[in-house]
């Protein structure tokens, strides 16, 4: 999911390279605080715009170049009649003549984790630290000077996604959550569907452990075999308040059903009111395993953007 972090691995090391990162970014703009692009003296990989930012972060980058490895800056721009550009916003650019020495921290880079950046006399130290808080920075005021430090998440947030049934709406639940940034762990208790890539076998009895040890902000997806198999691990995940998501296949009655239970059992009205049953959209019911999954999964994604 970082499409960058290849190209920083690889290219550095055949030619001189120049990072352009946009690290801070106010109002209207092209791209985000995070997007960068690698900048060779006859390539460009990724952009940052398609636009004046670009050209000037270009012409910028190459200049670089011709400093030492590991020498970097830091430019601000406004969106405005300097650029050519009608955005309106502001963004902060650090660029840096990539020296490939010091990219022992991309070996640990990945999606959700925090890479932490101190900015050095002539040089970028970095390494990876989940335990540090993303930092908070802004497109205007003072530039950040030699010794400060600051901390971004890679890539995109992945949400956990506990998938428990491997039968065809699981897997068609599987096949479109591979494309998605969220992170799939797929259980099923039926060795028949041991030879699908991903899936875990384990017992049944080990159903309802996997939901306790699921992270806080998990979804989970039960689309089980077995009606009593669904409601366990319904009421299992339901208890836990910090879990994101709940839901489940079936249709009105089964839905009537597992609420009268679910109260029998001690799940409060607002517990029972997270349970999303049946998943995807009513007025898409009936529908092929494949639509009820795309419906669901772009349910989950707004979930990572609220």
């Amino acid at each position: 999911m970082i499409e960058w972090l290849p190209w920083l691995r690889d290219i550095p090391a055949k030619a001189p390279a120049a990072l352009v990162h946009i690290l801070a970014c106010e109002g209207s703009t092209p791209r985000g605080a995070g997007a960068r692009m690698l900048v060779t003296e006859d390539a460009l990989h990724g952009s940052i715009d398609s636009g004046q930012l670009e050209l000037k972060a270009v012409e910028q980058a190459r200049a670089l170049l011709k400093q030492a490895r590991g020498s970097w800056q830091i430019h601000d721009y406004p969106l405005g009649p300097l650029l050519g550009q009608s955005c309106g916003g502001r963004v902060r650019l650090l660029i840096e003549h990539v020296d490939p020495a010091s990219l022992g921290w991309a070996g640990h880079a990945a999606d959700g984790r925090v890479l932490v950046s101190t900015l050095m006399p002539g040089r970028i130290e970095r390494h990876v630290d989940d335990h540090a808080l993303p930092s908070s920075l802004s497109a205007r005021g003072d530039k950040p000077r030699e010794g400060a430090s600051f901390a971004e998440r890679l890539g995109q947030y992945r949400r956990p996604l506990y998938l428990f049934g491997a039968g065809h709406a699981g897997q068609a639940f599987a096949y479109h959550a591979a494309r998605l940034p969220l992170q799939l762990a797929w259980f099923d208790t039926r060795p028949v569907f041991e030879t699908i890539e991903g899936v875990v076998i384990v017992p049944e009895a080990a159903l309802e452990q996997c939901i306790a040890e699921a992270p806080a902000d998990a979804a989970i997806l039960i689309l089980t075999h077995d009606q009593a198999l669904d409601y366990r691990l319904a009421r299992a995940a339901l208890a836990r308040q910090s879990i994101a998501y709940v839901g489940l296949e079936g249709m009105a009655e089964k839905r009537d059903l597992f609420d009268a239970h679910l109260e029998r059992d001690g799940i409060s009205a607002y517990g029972r009111s997270r349970l999303t049953m049946p998943v995807g959209m009513p007025s898409f019911l009936p529908a092929e395993p494949d639509v009820i999954a795309i419906i669901t999964l772009a349910q989950l994604l707004q979930l990572n953007a609220s």
